[in-house]
């Protein structure tokens, strides 16, 4: 396969990785800046959003960082499509297994950015296929 080929394969992926980026930072800084606010609209505790705003804006520094080179290496967007299945996961066990106890909006929020992610992962498992298949 030709590095054209799999450059041109691999912008589908990139542009999915770039959108998780910027949704995973920009979700991040709003978590680290308004912890206070968010966390009494959705009644999760500050410090965990704070701890969750460093985490998500390093991660989404990292998935941005794959989206800008000409070939995301394989096995690093393996791990963020594992890394974003986990946070799914865990999104819906915080509420099933009663780790967190949200107001409504938590009720709501918690589970759709869930959905979102791991619709992230899904679409780029979909790209990392495409690319590999060529």
């Amino acid at each position: 396969m030709s590095t054209f080929v799999t450059t041109a394969g691999s912008t589908f992926l990139r542009r999915v990785l770039a959108i998780d980026a910027v949704v995973t930072a920009g979700n991040g800084l709003i978590y680290l800046v308004a912890a206070g606010p968010v966390g009494r609209f959705l009644d999760v505790p500050t410090d965990l959003l704070t701890g969750l705003g460093i985490f998500l804006l390093a991660y989404g520094a990292a998935v941005g960082y794959l989206a800008a080179r000409p070939v995301p290496p394989s096995g690093w967007v393996r791990a963020v499509v594992l890394a974003n299945l986990a946070w799914a996961a865990a999104s819906v066990c915080a509420l099933l297994f009663g780790w967190l106890e949200p107001s409504t909006a938590g009720m709501v929020w918690i589970p759709l950015q869930g959905a979102v992610v791991a619709g992230f992962a899904a679409l780029q498992a979909s790209g990392l296929n495409r690319r590999d298949r060529g």
